[in-house]
């Protein structure tokens, strides 16, 4: 019996990094030994938002969502003895992207690779961070042409290397829906494609190549046949637009090319077995329809919602993907869904909303134009608070959640402190003196290039200020960038240099403009809770309750937050919000200065034990330990426990979806810590 021709099956990842350069280059080899076929690389929120791991910001942040590289010893051990010219590299990372590309290709060069033969992707997306995922540095002007610098640097250097992920997962992830994901995807490739056209850096006769590069990371929620669609959709738009926006007429340079990680934010930390179900159906949206098939998948583990997958909870994502692939024969047949009515008539309503609202995006001026209007972070506010409100009210119905609740003993949670894997607190000690180390310790020119002329091989700090220069005028910042690499320069001083030129950006919030997604009903939850709200303002002599969302760290998922803020807002609090990316002291001091009954700290990147203790410690020092602190965000039990013991009123999980609860529980803080009676719930 002759073999089956079967298709060949797509790139095979696990999402991963942690801890130190050393430990993660000892995952990717035992990774790439069970079978993975390209890398997907997580890096920490310093490195992703260009700090050092010694910078103030970086406190608590180092190696826990993902690996710090500080500079090319950093990448040199993180790849040690993976031959980078033979591999598939992905790296998510955007405002950054530049930097760790340029790391990426020194180092492949120290190994002797022909650059030209690297292949993978920078994701590079920076209008998504902007609207959810948070590690935004440098305002949209400049961003893009970072972003467009490097596309013309890789299309005429790098050729098999994809430069921009335009990144619509986050979007799904901030709420998004399936019209939302694709026009606010394609409006963002858009943006991109027109600023490479228009820097005249790519002749007009190869802009077929830039096309050709651009790829796209998507997400598959749980609703798989209407995900399905929604690829389906999305590679009829992007044929419509490369073929009459830029009139690229090869159907190969016109081709969609996406990878995908299916959806984490319907992963749940009750019942995370159900987790499993999860993202096999979430797979399928993906895979089932060879016409709209990824070129790439990566799942993310059962257990996500709890905190950090071990290797083996990865293991079993990546055994979900290769029994599909090697034991299935789904990839022995042509499109299954071709000529389906039903099919096909969704994914036509999909590109008739999607071309209306990508229309409605370019009359506002485009992308960038949206983004600092906030328009785009408004909608996805709106659009995530109608979403939880729905799951409220049970009528999206989440199962172990708000259906179907009993449950046995989980033998996969009887130790949940054992159920997933923890980063060593004492690592970002060893990674700040390690970047000590490397700053006294790096040779400069004359050490490193033999007795070379500074000027050609230059000093740090020469290579900083060449930057700079740079920066300041029109020239492709790349090779800069590359000279910044070879020179020793550590992230943070060569985001540090940019932010000199560029500034600095905080995005809008999309919180005060997002509309009431859960109406304040006579007799209904909201309602209760707010009259609560009043009665403790009444009660305590002040004209409203203020509370203060704060999002300590470098952490930029800032979904619970917002929604938080929003149902506060809606029940009757004055809430101040100020956004991502802050200090403790600088949460303090806006607590002191808006005299607020409640602080509510939000931190999902597992940085809490350092952070939310440093806020307590300087509430105590300002005389203000009475204001009641909650917290929020993925917290193992033990540190829950351990946050409580501290002074920590009140810890909340995922398992409390239940927003207006959860408003409700900070009123009771609230009365509380002012000794006033507790109010009486209606049954």
């Amino acid at each position: 019996m002759t073999e089956r021709q079967k298709d060949r099956p797509w790139l095979m990842r696990t999402y991963a990094g942690h801890s130190t350069a050393e430990a993660s280059n000892e995952l990717y080899r035992r990774n790439l030994a069970k079978g993975q076929t390209g890398l997907s690389v997580a890096f920490d929120l310093p490195t992703q938002t260009g700090y050092d791991p010694d910078h103030v910001l970086a406190r608590g942040e180092v190696g826990r969502v993902g690996v710090p590289v500080s500079h090319l010893g950093d990448m040199r051990r993180l790849f040690q003895d993976i031959p980078l010219e033979q591999m598939n590299t992905s790296m998510t990372i955007n405002a950054t992207a530049m930097w760790l590309l340029a790391l990426y290709q020194v180092a492949a060069e120290e190994q002797g690779a022909d650059v030209a033969l690297l292949q993978g992707t920078t994701q590079n997306d920076i209008v998504k961070e902007y609207l959810s995922r948070g590690t935004h540095v440098f305002p949209p002007g400049p961003s893009l042409r970072l972003t467009t610098d490097m596309i013309c640097y890789t299309v005429n250097n790098i050729p098999k290397w994809n430069p921009i992920n335009i990144c619509s997962y986050h979007l799904q992830e901030a709420g998004a829906t399936p019209v939302q994901e694709i026009a606010y995807a394609m409006s963002t490739a858009i943006a991109v494609l027109d600023s490479v056209r228009d820097s005249g850096q790519v002749p007009e006769e190869r802009f077929g190549e830039v096309v050709a590069r651009i790829s796209f990371f998507v997400n598959a929620g749980v609703r798989f046949i209407e995900e399905m669609c929604k690829m389906r959709a999305f590679g009829r738009i992007w044929d419509t637009i490369t073929r009459e926006r830029y009139g690229i007429l090869d159907a190969k340079q016109r081709r969609f090319r996406y990878g995908v990680q299916v959806n984490s934010l319907g992963l749940t930390e009750a019942q995370p077995e159900n987790n499993v179900q999860r993202i096999v159906l979430e797979m399928l949206a993906v895979t089932l329809s060879k016409d709209a098939r990824a070129r790439a998948v990566q799942l993310p583990a059962w257990n996500e919602a709890l905190g950090l997958p071990r290797p083996w909870d990865q293991q079993w994502s990546l055994r979900i993907q290769q029994v599909l692939a090697h034991e299935s024969d789904l990839l022995e047949y042509e499109d299954i869904f071709a000529g389906s009515h039903v099919i096909e008539t969704k994914v036509d309503a999909l590109v008739t909303e999607c071309l209306a609202e990508i229309e409605r995006i370019q009359e506002m001026g485009g992308a960038m134009a949206a983004v600092e209007s906030g328009y785009l972070k408004a909608r996805l506010v709106s659009s995530h608070a109608e979403r939880r409100a729905r799951i409220e009210s049970g009528e999206d119905k989440i199962v172990g959640v708000n259906v179907f609740e009993s449950t046995e003993p989980n033998p996969l949670t009887a130790d949940l402190d054992t159920a997933i894997q923890t980063v060593d607190p004492a690592v970002e000690a060893r990674v700040v003196a390690a970047v000590g180390r490397w700053r006294a310790e790096r040779q400069e020119s004359t050490d490193r290039q033999g007795n070379g002329d500074p000027f050609v091989f230059p000093t740090t700090q020469q290579a900083l200020e060449q930057l700079k220069e740079a920066a300041r005028g029109t020239e492709n910042l790349m090779e800069a960038t590359l000279e910044c690499a070879r020179a020793g320069v550590t992230t943070g001083e060569w985001a540090g240099a940019l932010r000199e030129v560029f500034g600095e950006y905080r995005a809008p919030t999309g919180v005060s403009s997002a509309p009431v997604a859960v109406p304040v009903e006579a007799g209904s939850p909201l309602a209760e809770v707010r009259g609560r709200v009043e009665r403790t303002a009444a009660d305590m002599g002040v004209g409203k309750l203020r509370f203060l969302v704060g999002k300590p760290g470098l952490d930029g998922h800032s979904n619970g937050a917002e929604q938080i803020a929003v149902r506060a807002r809606d029940a009757g609090f004055e809430v101040v919000y100020q956004g991502i990316r802050l200090t403790p002291a600088q949460i303090v001091d806006a607590a002191l200065e808006e005299d607020v009954h409640a602080v509510g700290l939000s931190i999902l990147s597992g940085s809490h034990a350092q952070l939310v203790p440093d806020v307590l410690d300087l509430l105590r020092d300002a005389g203000a330990a009475d204001i009641p602190v909650v917290v929020g965000g993925i917290i193992p039990n033990a540190d829950g426990e351990e946050l409580r013991r501290a002074g920590v009123a009140a810890v909340f999980t995922p398992k409390d979806f239940g927003i207006t609860e959860i408003i409700g529980r900070i009123v009771d803080e609230i009365r509380k810590a002012n000794k006033l009676d507790s109010l009486e719930v209606p049954a």
